[in-house]
């Protein structure tokens, strides 16, 4: 069904219309008015008040400039976004998009192109990952904000416990570690969190992958993939990790997580804020942040994030720029990553005191530099629900793993309709 709205829409031309001029330049920013709607995707409780500031900052260097701050769960911005869009409105004027959103906007005629504007800043000084995500046929659509990855996060003091000093490095050592915290400890060893991101990194541990972008081929259904869900399906029935619900697992582990009912899970930066007001972690340093464990292959975990586009309908496109470019600055990406340990976008900012303050974030910027970079194509935000459907097939019970992938696979094809 979205594949089907997707070509229709494009068939329509989309309510934005994505030949629009680059925004207009100003020749003193300061003198920007208007009002500006941001959708922003943010957890409110744990990560909202950190952006609630920097816009009251953006605000008093741009006196004549209001902002409208709306929060949307991140589960739902795609697609309202998307219904807003089409109809030519209720869409917010900038919009805080995941990586693999942008491109699919994009291609619709939904945002509106930055090459030249001022909202992009200085492009030579990003991390070339999550640039590339802000490009589509040859246009920059959109500016980096965060960038994220899986790290193994785990409670060192149930580790220690069960007689390990060091986290696991395997998949095989993963296995052993969390059957030795159940033993010795009563507390679940891994708890799983059935999402297909979360997935990912099982998949690349073997080599897997879910399409080659290059040769447009669809692999989901490999040899590779078939061992990683035998790798998951193990897991659980090992004991390893407790039986996980196919709905709400995300909260249940991080919840096992913080009141030390579970040793490990798979998580990212954005969860760290979250994860310290937990019992188990008052004292910071119990915390553990590792590598995903390493598949026979390699270790690896996809690359994510999130980038600010300009609606390319907006009425307010000079200020929509001008807060684009103050929300992605080195100084704004540095508030964000001391406070709440989101991994900035700029190479600069990691040089930034209080940036190298955050260990957490120290943490991730190496494991930052094995994430795997997903496909930045229209479809790429529509190739997570199949594999969400067959990941909660397999935990529970409904589908073998190479059954699980077959079906992925067939969805996939209705999506990519030209892809052998």
């Amino acid at each position: 069904m979205v594949a089907s709205l997707a070509l229709a829409i494009s068939a329509c031309g989309g309510g934005g219309g994505g030949t629009a001029a680059p925004p207009t330049q100003v020749s003193d920013p300061s003198k920007v008015s208007g009002e500006v709607t941001w959708w922003d995707t943010t957890r409110p409780d744990s990560e909202g008040p950190t952006f609630q500031a920097l816009i009251k900052e953006f605000e008093a260097e741009y006196p004549q400039v209001k902002v409208n701050y709306v929060n949307v769960p991140s589960d739902q911005a795609q697609n309202q976004f998307q219904t807003a869009a089409q109809a030519g409105t209720g869409a917010p004027d900038v919009i805080r998009s995941e990586v693999a959103w942008t491109s699919q906007f994009a291609s619709l005629g939904y945002l509106q192109p930055l090459d030249g504007s001022r909202a992009v800043d200085r492009p030579e000084d990003f991390l070339p990952g999550p640039l590339s995500s802000t490009k589509y046929d040859g246009k920059t659509y959109a500016v980096p904000q965060v960038t994220d990855t899986l790290a193994l996060i785990y409670n060192k003091r149930l580790l220690k416990e069960a007689g390990h000093e060091e986290p696991p490095r395997t998949i095989a050592e993963l296995k052993q570690t969390a059957l030795d915290v159940k033993a010795k400890t009563g507390a679940a060893g891994l708890a799983l969190n059935v999402d297909s991101y979360f997935l990912l990194p099982f998949m690349y541990g073997e080599g897997g992958d879910l399409l080659d972008v290059a040769a447009k081929k669809i692999v989901v259904n490999s040899p590779a993939n078939v061992k990683a869900m035998e790798t998951v399906a193990d897991l659980i029935s090992s004991g390893a990790a407790p039986k996980p619900a196919t709905t709400e697992s995300y909260a249940n582990a991080m919840t096992a997580l913080k009141e030390g009912k579970a040793a490990m899970i798979y998580n990212g930066p954005w969860a760290l804020s979250e994860i310290h007001q937990g019992k188990e972690f008052q004292d910071t340093a119990n915390l553990g942040i590792a590598p995903v464990p390493a598949g026979s292959v390699k270790a690896a975990a996809p690359t994510g994030g999130w980038n600010l586009a300009v609606y390319a309908g907006s009425k307010n496109i000079p200020a929509a720029s001008e807060f684009v470019r103050f929300m992605t600055t080195a100084e704004a990406q540095a508030k964000i990553a001391k406070e709440i340990s989101l991994l900035p976008t700029r190479t600069s900012a990691y040089a930034d005191p209080a940036v190298q303050g955050n260990a957490d974030v120290a943490v991730f910027k190496p494991i930052m530099d094995t994430a795997v970079p997903r496909p930045w194509i229209p479809e790429g935000g529509q190739l997570f629900q199949p594999l969400l459907e067959g990941y909660q097939a397999l935990v529970g019970g409904k589908s073998a793993p190479a059954d699980m992938l077959k079906g992925v696979d067939e969805q996939y094809r209705g999506i990519m309709k030209d892809w052998s």
